[in-house]
């Protein structure tokens, strides 16, 4: 039986130094040299403990997402309904109604997605690491193009880093890196379900 126990230490805040892409949800890694601390888990607990928790997080963070890629579609065909340019509104050009259509379509596949991993969490069916890896292997980048486009279609003030998207473009590229990136997700399905590992 592999793992490291698990500990409980008291650090003082001056121990401690966050650096963060997403400012809204600090995630940093913590180096606790000469702390001292109360084992409260043996190894094999403490492994299956934090397994457990990294798989419910991979499921539920799917949730997440999704909420982000819809946040960026909806803000962005009401951008395109009221922006006009060279006398024309830009929500009447094809090409950014395709590209529209192509984000509400990747965000209602990501929602079916982000659902079942969590109803399956909920339910605590044995097909929990499949639809949490799948969850995390579509639904993270996802919230990424999504977030991208967005920046895109808002034209020159999406571009500007104080517009609201970019907390939105933050969330999305820390949530997809979060638990894995999507091509880990990819290799543990494929491991999960008896595939050759894909390429990343």
């Amino acid at each position: 039986m592999g793992g490291t126990p698990t500990y409980l230490a008291r650090v003082a805040a001056a121990n401690l130094s966050v650096v963060s892409l997403d400012l809204a949800r600090q995630l940093a890694d913590v180096t606790l040299d000469g702390a001292t601390g109360r084992r409260v888990a043996d190894a094999a607990a403490a492994s299956a403990a934090v397994d457990a928790a990294l798989l419910a997080g991979c499921a539920l963070l799917a949730s997440e997402q999704v909420g982000v890629a819809t946040w960026c579609v909806e803000s962005t065909v009401e951008y395109l309904k009221t922006r006009y340019q060279f006398g024309r509104l830009i929500g009447s050009y094809q090409a950014l109604k395709h590209r529209v259509a192509d984000m509400w379509v990747d965000a209602t596949q990501a929602r079916a997605v982000a659902r079942y991993a969590a109803d399956c969490l909920a339910t605590g069916s044995d097909d929990v690491p499949v639809a949490a890896a799948v969850a995390q292997a579509f639904v993270g980048p996802v919230a990424v193009r999504s977030a991208e486009e967005c920046v895109q279609l808002h034209g020159g003030v999406g571009f500007t880093w104080e517009y609201p998207i970019h907390l939105y473009l933050k969330r999305a590229k820390s949530d997809s890196l979060a638990y894995g990136s999507a091509a880990a997700h990819r290799a543990a399905l494929a491991a999960l379900v008896d595939l050759p590992t894909p390429e990343a």
